[in-house]
């Protein structure tokens, strides 16, 4: 593992990721020959947070602080993003979904063990594999999805995606941008610099193509199998589904299930209305701090 020093200030978004990184302690846990990178923050009961697709651990950047205080938090590149290695095989491979799963179930055996709880959130396509790592791992105590993604129903995407894949460096910066409107966040004043660093870093970073596992009906199965207490949190204009009707459908099913809508955020909640989400998050999995004191 590796722990780096906090730097004196932070402006740039380079900075701030540095400022924040430096918080964390590296773990690499070797999976049949393949290295998965968990970054580590805080103390207390362990909580585990899962980025979304064409993501990294720094979906949570605005999150970390705030959540940092009263649990020991892990975040992972899943396998094929970020500072993780690839899957083995072809990226659209027909199994390669179960694989990840496997993958970061093994994580979990690894650094916690099969009794300790944990608390898990997913973001996105995260919160698809979130939701099917606590079907499949029994220490999951407590679960929230965010935006989440495989839910089976409407889409509300009106805006076409850019390849920001070309060689004109201020026409590829174009395309991020447009694609962050378009998918990622709902007010214009939300793409500021340091989520233009993040989603420029991870999409350069991605080698998992996981679109088309996200728009399958796979999220009431797994939340089926898994029967535990589940929070769903979309924005009001999240454009990845109709949220309003996802969130009754999947929360009917549910044991112990709670939803909620935040107001003005998009697909990004987390980042867009961080202060709501993180409140949300930590007024959640507060009976499980309580009931281990």
């Amino acid at each position: 593992m590796t722990k780096q020093r906090l730097p004196t200030s932070a402006s740039t978004p380079s900075e701030v990721i540095a400022r924040i990184e430096a918080l964390c302690e590296v773990h690499r846990v070797n999976v049949c020959g393949q290295e998965v990178v968990w970054r580590r923050f805080g103390s207390g009961p362990p909580l585990v947070l899962i980025h979304g697709g064409h993501g990294s651990w720094l979906h949570w950047v605005r999150n970390i602080e705030a959540l940092l205080g009263s649990h020991t938090l892990w975040l992972p590149d899943l396998p094929g993003f970020g500072d993780s290695d690839a899957l083995p095989g072809e990226a659209h491979a027909t199994d390669r979904f179960e694989r990840l799963v496997k993958t970061v179930c093994a994580c979990i055996e690894e650094l916690f063990g099969s009794d300790e709880p944990i608390l898990l959130v997913g973001f996105s396509f995260g919160g698809l594999v979130a939701a099917n790592v606590a079907a499949r791992c029994g220490n999951v105590e407590r679960l929230a999805l965010l935006g989440p993604a495989g839910h089976g129903g409407v889409r509300r995407q009106s805006l076409e995606m850019r390849d920001w894949r070309v060689d004109d460096p201020v026409e590829a910066k174009g395309a991020l941008r447009h694609n962050l409107r378009a998918l990622m966040l709902h007010d214009d004043a939300s793409i500021d610099s340091l989520a233009m660093e993040v989603h420029e870093r991870a999409c350069q970073a991605t080698r998992f193509r996981s679109k088309a596992i996200s728009r399958h009906p796979f999220l009431a199965a797994a939340l089926e199998d898994y029967q535990g207490p589940t929070l769903l949190v979309w924005g009001e204009h999240d454009v990845t589904a109709e949220p309003y009707e996802a969130a009754q459908r999947l929360a009917a099913d549910v044991y112990g299930s709670d939803w909620c809508l935040i107001p003005g955020a998009g697909h990004w909640v987390q980042y867009e209305r961080p202060h709501e989400v993180n409140v949300l998050l930590l007024r959640w999995f507060s009976p499980a701090i309580e009931g281990r004191r």
